[in-house]
């Protein structure tokens, strides 16, 4: 199978289902952000990997992406996709587990007494990066669900995965023994 099939030439993309539309779409923004989101989470796996103390990050990290590209598969089929019934089952256990994790990374981080600044490790900095696409890939799911549906779950998944990213930046810098970065007023 050839990587390239000349059909977007003109500026149109495929959806899951067959249907074309223009690759500004919102759509296609929005499913493109995941996708950064997930190509981001694969740049922090790669500090991760290389570092012993963070190896039971990696896990948790994977299952993210996974997620990820189930969401994405769900944004790229439109309601009437015929495709549609047979995509990956989005629910709930998403978002527990990302809580579940979430607290339990913050029984092993030290109190936050101030705002930080993304830093710290390479991995952590990554994951930082991370978060914020993750918050512009929720910003562009709101502003899409105003005009299309975009399933509840999605909304809180990536909502609650900004927040998880935080942690999981968080506990990179501290299982290596690095100080967060603190935010200083002038």
């Amino acid at each position: 199978m050839k990587i390239y099939t000349k059909t977007g030439d003109d500026g149109t993309t495929g959806l899951l289902g067959g249907s074309r539309v223009r690759k500004c779409d919102a759509r296609i923004e929005c499913y493109g952000t995941v996708d950064e989101l997930n190509a981001s989470i694969g740049l922090a796996l790669v500090a991760i990997e290389s570092t012993p103390q963070l190896a039971d990050r990696v896990e948790p990290l994977r299952q993210v992406q996974y997620d990820l590209f189930n969401v994405g598969s769900h944004l790229a089929s439109p309601d009437d996709s015929p495709y549609k019934a047979n995509l990956p089952v989005l629910d709930d256990t998403m978002i527990n587990r990302l809580e579940m994790q979430i607290d339990a990374g913050e029984t092993e981080l030290p109190p936050l007494r101030n705002f930080i600044l993304p830093g710290g490790t390479e991995a952590s900095a990554r994951l930082h990066l991370a978060r914020t696409i993750c918050r512009r890939a929720e910003r562009l799911l709101v502003d899409f669900s105003l005009d299309r549906p975009v399933p509840e779950v999605v909304l809180t998944y990536v909502n609650r995965l900004s927040d998880w990213l935080f942690v999981q930046a968080r506990l990179c810098n501290h299982r290596v023994g690095v100080a967060d970065v603190p935010w200083r007023s002038r």
